[in-house]
């Protein structure tokens, strides 16, 4: 194998939950870090060109706006990159799950402008690919407890990944109708 060659490595059953898996499956072969890297100008092309008021739409009354999207897409990835991050460094303490639709909820995204969601994905997703790319095998394959479920540093990688693929795609077909 070569250097960066487990980056590659798809996880498997008993890495993370079946329910995962909707996430993992779109994520190209390849090395995540890699892919990560490739999205990031692809989201940050469809969410700048956006108005503001874009960013309020909803394709139904109860469905999250396309600001809350892309927030939730910032929250979700920085909390898979906090738990990565304990047990990448073999942390044992369990990590509890989180209620996406509290956070959402919470949180003051219909006030900030689209803009400046954009520049936080950015700097968020930078993060998380110096993150990645910096990890060994070895941090890679360690596994932790998130929401009384184990599930392995890689399988995190591949999740978050998939996650934004996943928000991309219902906002350009169910929103923009791309």
């Amino acid at each position: 194998m070569t250097s960066t060659a487990f980056r590659s490595t798809r996880p498997v059953a008993g890495e993370f939950l079946p329910y995962f898996g909707i996430y993992i499956d779109k994520v190209p072969d390849g090395d995540v870090a890699d892919s990560m890297s490739k999205q990031l100008p692809i989201t940050l092309a469809l969410i700048k060109p956006l108005s503001e008021a874009d960013g309020d739409k909803r394709y139904a009354p109860d469905k999250w706006s396309i600001r809350e999207i892309i927030g939730h897409i910032i929250d979700a990835e920085r909390i898979f990159v906090y738990r990565a991050l304990r047990f990448a460094r073999a942390d044992s303490t369990p990590v509890a799950g989180f209620d996406e639709n509290s956070y959402v909820k919470n949180a003051p995204f219909s006030k900030v402008s689209l803009a400046n969601l954009a520049d936080e994905f950015e700097h968020v997703r930078r993060a998380t690919i110096h993150f990645f790319s910096n990890l060994d095998e070895d941090a890679m394959s360690r596994r932790g407890t998130s929401n009384n479920h184990e599930i392995s540093v890689r399988a995190l990688a591949w999740i978050l990944t998939g996650h934004e693929i996943h928000h991309v795609k219902v906002i350009n077909e169910r929103y923009l109708n791309s």
